[in-house]
Parts: structure tokens; sequence; C-alpha cells
């Protein structure tokens, strides 16, 4: 056997070898999802195109599910502890799928708001139980090789799906709400009969959302990641339907630019995660954060689908130098018997984005492109110092 073969499987069994098999069963259920992941990218798109509604208003219908999703976290992160990760994850994803196709029947605005807000609700309430069930099942030492490698199997999912969704787009939008609901429900049925409940049992003086509010790192922590997710928040809000309606390229163009993200991801981060594992998180986390924020400022000279694929590749760069370290940090600093009311809290932070960034992108794309993506790039850099600021502190537990 040739040296050659045997450092082809030193080098995949370091990046896959040793977590257990309930993991693989979570990892190929977050996989089919992402997948089937086809609604939230062109949600923008669907709301301008086939319910003809404006910019502006897209936005407010959009932070709309933002505020579902918002209550959602909290919730989640209760239920998680209480009832167990893997009945709120299945739960979770039975009611997107109904939900799913509730809103892509919708015709009405009214209809079309209250399908987008219990969307909201639902579609999030997995990201707490998610998190818990790694940080229960995989060790601190292999945690961030763990959620690294759910980030690497949401983008393998996201990279085809994204490209489907924007060829079927072009022949209906309802392809896209019967395969995202698909999808969830084969997400629920796998994790409910192959991942066993680890919620640990609960403990009188575990306390609740109050123990997670005192922890000065972890609101510190948070805030930072609410300035990551305002970022990114703008490739799922506002990116497609400046592309779209401001530069002029076809919902095809743009998802198959937008799939680079994904397939960059799952070339490039299983090369240079072992590096990156070595390195600082917090040290490592404001670089990412600084190279997204340069990416997205790019984004205000775009002309042309190449022009949009250059800066995506910038921000593609800061995304894999971030993956999974927030999730590490996250399961790090919470007992065991508050990993969701913790995991609910980090949550949150995205959520609170869903809400934000689509009001103010809306705002600040009818006023130019130039004042959407150089205030993101502004955002995104704020962050990168708070991260480095905090450093110290999350070095220091």
């Amino acid at each position: 056997m040739s040296s050659t073969t045997l450092e082809r499987r030193s080098f995949f069994r370091s990046q896959i070898g040793g977590l257990p098999r309930a993991f693989w069963a979570l990892w190929g259920g977050t996989v089919v999802n992402r997948l089937g992941t086809m609604v939230l990218p062109f949600t923008g798109v669907y709301l301008t195109q086939s319910r003809g509604l404006s910019v502006a208003a897209a936005g407010l219908v959009m932070g709309v599910f933002g505020v579902g999703s918002l209550l959602s976290q909290l919730v989640a992160g209760v239920l998680t502890d209480r009832i167990g990760r893997r009945a709120t994850l299945s739960g979770g994803m039975l009611a997107t799928a109904a939900t799913m196709l509730a809103l892509g029947y919708s015709t009405s605005l009214p209809a079309v708001v209250a399908s987008m807000l219990v969307l909201g609700l639902v579609m999030d309430i997995y990201r707490p139980a998610s998190s818990a069930l790694v940080a229960d099942l995989v060790s601190p030492e292999e945690r961030p090789r763990a959620y690294g490698l759910l980030f690497w199997g949401i983008n393998l999912g996201y990279a085809v799906g994204v490209t489907a969704g924007g060829w079927l787009a072009g022949l209906g939008f309802l392809w896209l709400f019967w395969i995202d609901a698909l999808s969830s429900v084969v997400f629920a049925v796998l994790v409910w009969r192959a991942v066993p409940e680890t919620r640990p049992a609960a403990r009188e003086s575990a306390g609740g959302f109050g123990v997670v509010l005192r922890d000065r790192v972890m609101i510190g922590f948070t805030l930072v990641a609410l300035g990551n997710a305002l970022v990114y928040s703008q490739t799922f809000t506002m990116l497609p339907v400046a592309m779209t309606k401001v530069v002029g390229l076809s919902a095809g163009e743009f998802g198959v630019a937008m799939a680079l993200n994904g397939i960059l991801i799952v070339i490039v981060q299983p090369l240079v995660s072992g590096w990156l594992g070595r390195r600082d998180p917090a040290r490592m986390f404001a670089l990412g954060l600084a190279v997204m924020a340069l990416g997205f400022a790019m984004t205000a000279f775009v002309e042309t689908t190449f022009g949009l694929v250059v800066t995506i590749v910038v921000w593609t760069a800061g995304e894999v130098i971030t993956a999974g370290i927030p999730g590490a940090i996250v399961a790090t600093l919470a007992p065991a018997e508050l990993r969701g009311r913790y995991s609910g809290l980090f949550g949150f932070s995205w959520s609170l984005a869903a809400v934000l960034a689509p009001l103010i992108g809306g705002r600040l794309l009818e006023i130019g492109s130039q004042a959407l993506w150089f205030t993101i790039g502004g955002v995104g850099v704020l962050s990168a110092a708070g991260m480095l600021l905090l450093g110290p502190a999350i070095r220091r537990r």
C-alpha cells in the first residue's frame, strides 16, 4: 500500500473518525434538510415577483418571520431542557413542513404574513435542540470538529439545494415549498428513530434564563454573534433582492452564484480545519468576521454575475475561518442541564438579526446599494473588534 494512500486514509479519519453514531444520524438528517432548504434563500424574490410586493413591503414581511423566530428561540431553549432534545427537534421539523405548504398556497397578504409568522416560530426550533445534542453526544475536545462537520454538512446540502432552487423557481415557486416540507419530515423521522434522548436530569439549583443572563461572557459573545448574524442574514434577505431587482440578475444566475458559497466551504474547510483548530478561537473568529465584512462591503460595486462571484469568494473565506467556533464556545460556557437555554440565547441573536436585517436592509437598499453594503461592512468590523476585546475573558474560561 502506498504512502499516499495511507496519508489519505489518515486525513480522512482525522476529519470524521471518533464521533458517535448518533451524531452522524443528526448530521445526515441535517444534510437532507438542507438539501431541501429552497424557500428561505428565495423568499425575497418570491414575495416581490410571485406575490407582487414592493421591496420595502417584502422586507416587512420577512421581518415578521424574524419576529416568530425571535420568540421561538427562547421557547425552544426551555423545551430542549425540559421535554428533551429529540422531541423538540422532531416536533419543530414536522410543524415546519406543514407551515411551508401553508405559505406556498397563501395568496392574500394577511395569509402570507400569518404563514411567515408561524414559519418563524417553528422553523428555528431545531437550533437549540441540535446544538445541545452535539454538546451532549461529543466530548469537549472533539466539539469544534463536530460543530465544524455539522456546518460543513449544512453547506454541502445548501450548495445543491440553492442551485436546484434557482432552477425550480423558474418552473414555479410551489415546487420549492413541497421539497422543503418533505425534507423537514425526513429530518424529523430520522432524528426520532436514530438519535437517543440525551437530556440530563434537571437539578433544582440549575436555574433558568436568569443564570444565562448573569453570565457576562455569554452576554458579550451573544452581542458579537448578533453583529455576525446581521451581516450574514443579508445573504437571504436583501442580497437576493438587490441582485435581481437592482443589478438585474435572474433567479437562476443568482442561485448558481450563491451555490459557490457552499461548494467552496465543502472543498476548502476540510483542508484548513485542522490548522484553524490549533489557533486561538477568539482571534480566529475576529479574523473571520473582518474578512466577511470586507466581502459584503465589496458588494456595493457588483454589476455582473462575475462581480457577485468575487464577493462571495471573499465572505465565504470568512465563513470558513469561523466554522465550528460559536457552537463550541457556547457548549463550553453552558452547564449541561442549561445547554438548551444557552443555545437558545445564542439562537436569539440570529433571530433578532432576522427581524432587523430585512427592516434595516430594505430601507438602506431604497437609498442605494452603497448605503446598504458599506453599512453592513461596518457592522462586521465592529463585531470583529468586539470579539478581540472579549477574547481574554473567553481564554480565562
